[in-house]
């Protein structure tokens, strides 16, 4: 924790560094850690302070999920599950909006469904309440960056990127520029990123590099780039 907020980078590296069964461990115990007594602990809060508290500690929740859960992965989808969990997103998504991460039912879904099962989730969601799930909370909120790394990967890395290549962004959002070309470059979706890069800001992703970074860095980036092409 960074004062009132959850540190999700240095989350996101201790736990993406961890063997996969010390992270089982974590999950499972990380549920109790702020439990207990919590009635009493938060008793003499500002009503305002103890919401914030809660939605920071979903986030952590989810966060945990996101990074540490076992993942279905298999090529089948049933249908009425993915009808069900869509149904169960809309109802938690139309009440609390970005409140929805303090659900532990949506926590479950967004963890451990497999993306081709949200996928259909999606599709089913949208026809429920006849608009896009991703409209239905808001851009900076976790719960849609969540949504959209695993629904839209290609948008969502983009937009990262732009953030990262603004010249107002701090030292950390710079960082995700090189995390995203060496990771998604493994992974081999640097093109489709690229391309919706282009759709997304009207630029080239190569042209936005060429102009704002420098020297060998720019250099690296751009030959990362050249072979994913």
């Amino acid at each position: 924790m960074n004062r009132m907020g959850v540190e999700e980078g240095a989350l996101i590296s201790t736990l993406g560094n961890s063997h996969k069964d010390h992270r089982k461990l974590f999950r499972r115990a990380s549920k109790s850690f702020f439990v207990e007594d919590e009635e009493r602990a938060f008793e003499k809060c500002h009503d305002h302070f103890v919401k914030h508290l809660k939605i920071e500690f979903s986030r952590f929740t989810l966060l945990v999920g996101l990074v540490s859960a076992y993942r279905y992965e298999g090529k089948e989808v049933k249908e009425s599950s993915a009808k069900s969990d869509a149904k169960i997103l809309a109802e938690a998504v139309a009440s609390s909006g970005e409140g929805a991460i303090e659900n532990d039912e949506v926590v479950r879904i967004l963890s451990t469904r497999s993306k081709l099962h949200l996928e259909h989730l999606y599709k089913h969601f949208n026809q429920i309440q006849g608009s896009d799930l991703l409209g239905g909370v808001s851009e900076s909120s976790l719960i849609n960056e969540a949504l959209l790394c695993l629904l839209k990967p290609s948008v969502y890395f983009s937009k990262i990127l732009n953030a990262s290549l603004n010249k107002d962004a701090d030292k950390g959002t710079k960082k995700w520029l090189t995390r995203v070309f060496v990771t998604r470059a493994d992974h081999g979706d640097m093109k489709e990123i690229a391309e919706e890069y282009n759709q997304l800001y009207g630029e080239p992703l190569a042209q936005t590099i060429q102009e704002k970074i420098k020297g060998n860095y720019r250099d690296f980036l751009l030959t990362l780039l050249s072979k994913s092409n």
